[in-house]
């Protein structure tokens, strides 16, 4: 008797395909299906489809709850264990914070700011990724992004932290409410990744946790 194989893709190793990994990654960071759309170069209806099955695979009530679901991908190196990234473990609870990493502003025109930046101010230009450009301010990262209306107090200042995932449930537990569970948001070209995650201080105003995981092996 002939034995018919299986057609279409064998099943990923992950729990999440790479595709819903960056949808899911995209909708923690807060995007709406138009402008995850846009930055992953799919329809809107294509990162609804995404949302979806995500949610219907994660056993997840919608997407506010995917939100907050602290899955992490198996590729990352902090799927290993690594939750430090390379620094000790601290034998307390209370979050090590670092130097603040990154100061965000928002501006009307990517390409034009860019330019200002570099050129006319002349700090070290980092990268620029779709709406996003990024300096040097002596070890203080500058990010500008676009898309949003600038006003003059439109800005979010990021601490850096060793472990992101032991400091989102240290504050968690006392009763500091984060906008999603931490998430990768950009994979550098050698593969470090960085993982971020957002909060309010006690007059709304956005502040950010950070850090950079090197990439596995």
């Amino acid at each position: 008797m002939t034995v018919l194989s299986k057609r279409g893709r064998p099943p990923h190793k992950d729990q999440l395909t790479p595709a819903e990994w960056r949808v899911a990654d995209a909708v923690r960071h807060g995007g709406t299906n138009r402008s995850i759309g846009r930055r992953l170069g799919i329809s809107p209806d294509g990162v609804k489809f995404h949302v979806a099955s995500i949610v219907g695979k994660l056993g997840l009530r919608d997407r506010r709850a995917l939100r907050q679901w602290a899955g992490i991908p198996r590729s990352s190196a902090l799927a290993d264990g690594n939750r430090t990234a390379g620094t000790t473990i601290m034998t307390d609870t209370t979050p090590r914070w670092g130097s603040i990493g990154q100061i965000a502003r928002s501006v009307r025109d990517i390409q034009a700011a860019e330019a200002w930046y570099r050129d006319t101010l002349r700090l070290p230009h980092l990268y620029t990724f779709g709406n996003l450009a990024f300096f040097d301010c002596g070890g203080t990262r500058l990010m500008l992004t676009a898309g949003e209306s600038p006003t003059p107090d439109n800005y979010v200042i990021y601490f850096r932290v060793p472990d992101i995932h032991a400091a989102h449930a240290e504050m968690s537990a006392r009763g500091i409410a984060f906008e999603a569970a931490p998430h990768i948001i950009h994979r550098h070209a050698d593969g470090t990744e960085e993982w971020m995650a957002f909060f309010k201080d006690n007059e709304g105003r956005l502040l950010g946790i950070m850090c950079q995981v090197p990439a596995k092996g």
